[in-house]
């Protein structure tokens, strides 16, 4: 702040308080207020004094503001001994007819937008949401799943333990166990929620992330029916361009399995960072139910099939909205978010 803006903004206060402190004290005091604000010893006189002291450029800005400031307060304390009362300050007549000031105003973050999506579409095909807790134990993250005691996914550099029992769930996979449990067959489930995974931290991946399990339970469903299932989600999600193929992969809770890719729409096909150049990425991995989970929750696999299937939302909105870092999701920088 410069010399001249800190006077300025004097002159102001001395004004205003000269105005509030004549109102505020009774008549018989008015002269002392005079004196306070225009008086010899007075902050105003004080400034006046002061011009010899400033630049040329300023002394004539100054000693006309002073002058101006001078004025009003004379005007203001001969007005109020005239008529007794305090001229009250001009109002700047308000314009009803202007726009209202607009606010900023939030809204859902790209992530939660796009799992709403993808649970408006396989409820659309009929899937029940069900939800299960964060905090799991290791017998329905991973017992329970048919995952050996020897599974790699158990170290601690690939799960968070709190403890020897319990974990921060890897997979919303558990909520299917849950459901097992209290339901008998047909069940067609969908489970979103927030998973965990003690992974390095780059453009493809993250340690806390969003998934979307779903299983479907009754007699003679097939590998055909995940399928069309998948191919009907992937068109309605990404449209009817989209391109996938089925690759035969392992999982302990299913047989067979197969991990889905699609062609990278960022690219379109030709290679790039996010896809590792291969014009591919995976988006989920599915397969036939492992018979081993339907003996645990008591399901009859002579009687009963079924699918499950997983994916990570931030890999599909990363596809969707063009994005080539999974990071940006969470650093909340405004620049990003007001995108979306």
């Amino acid at each position: 702040m410069t010399a001249l803006d800190d006077i300025t903004g004097q002159l102001r206060q001395l004004e205003e308080e000269a105005r509030c402190d004549l109102a505020a004290a009774p008549v018989s005091e008015h002269p002392v207020v005079r004196a306070r604000y225009l008086g010899k010893k007075s902050p105003l006189n004080a400034i006046l004094r002061g011009l010899k002291d400033l630049p040329e450029d300023q002394r004539r800005v100054v000693g006309s503001l002073a002058n101006e400031t001078r004025d009003r307060l004379t005007a203001l304390f001969e007005a109020e001994a005239t008529t007794g009362t305090t001229a009250a300050p001009a109002v700047r007549p308000y314009d009803h007819t202007l726009p209202g000031r607009p606010h900023p105003r939030g809204h859902r973050h790209l992530l939660t937008r796009t799992m709403d999506e993808v649970i408006a579409i396989f409820y659309g095909m009929g899937f029940e949401i069900a939800e299960g807790p964060e905090i799991e134990t290791d017998y329905y993250n991973f017992a329970a799943l048919n995952f050996p005691p020897d599974h790699p996914a158990r170290d601690m550099q690939d799960t968070f333990f709190i403890n020897n029992e319990y974990l921060l769930r890897t997979h919303t996979s558990p909520v299917q166990v849950r459901v097992f449990e209290n339901r008998r067959p047909p069940v067609r489930i969908l489970a979103p929620g927030r998973v965990y995974r003690h992974e390095a931290i780059n453009a493809r991946s993250y340690c806390v992330f969003h998934q979307v399990e779903g299983f479907f339970v009754d007699v003679d469903v097939s590998f055909a029916d995940l399928k069309g299932v998948l191919v009907a989600f992937v068109q309605e999600f990404f449209g009817s361009e989209a391109r996938l193929r089925f690759r035969p992969s392992f999982f302990p809770f299913t047989e067979p399995s197969t991990e889905v890719d699609m062609s990278c729409l960022l690219c379109g096909g030709k290679g790039c960072t996010l896809c590792k150049h291969e014009g591919w990425l995976e988006i989920l991995g599915a397969g036939m139910i492992d018979p081993a989970v339907f003996a645990a929750v008591d399901y009859d696999p002579k009687v009963f099939s079924g699918y499950a299937f997983g994916m990570g939302i931030e890999r599909i909105a990363l596809l969707k909205h063009g994005i080539d870092d999974i990071r940006l999701f969470y650093e909340n920088d405004l620049r990003f978010l007001q995108q979306f």
